[in-house]
């Protein structure tokens, strides 16, 4: 199954607690927790451009499995890592957070991200 298309967020757990986890303010914990973010994804074979756009914020991060990229994490921080491709999980490790999405079935990604045992679940369906 391919990644590529885009989603809309449908439901999210542990929003708050995770973002405080890893640092974001309570004002922009606050602006977002009810954002429906949109996840654009274009796969090209091992390459992957990924856009998230959360309101007027815009999160583009492009990267080819295997070999080191340089990420932006969720507070805007650039970090260098590596994505791998297990079956149909993209993984990556970000600064502590360790992040697993999941191509679930056609139109479903579920993107689970842990720091420090808080474990922050989205679901997101195809549009």
């Amino acid at each position: 199954m391919a990644f590529t298309g885009k989603y809309q967020l449908e439901s999210h757990e542990n929003f708050v607690p995770f973002m405080k986890a890893i640092g974001l303010s309570d004002e922009l914990i606050e602006k977002g927790k009810d954002i429906k973010s949109v996840s654009e994804i274009e796969q090209n074979g091992d390459h992957f451009k990924v856009t998230v756009t959360t309101g007027t914020k815009v999160l583009v991060n492009t990267f080819t499995l295997g070999q080191e990229s340089e990420l932006e994490t969720l507070t805007g921080e650039k970090v260098k890592s590596v994505v791998t491709m297990e079956g149909n999980k993209l993984k990556v490790s970000l600064k502590g957070i360790e992040s697993v999405t999941e191509l679930v079935d056609g139109n479903t990604i579920v993107n689970t991200m842990t720091v420090g045992g808080i474990v922050y679940k989205r679901i997101s369906k195809r549009i």
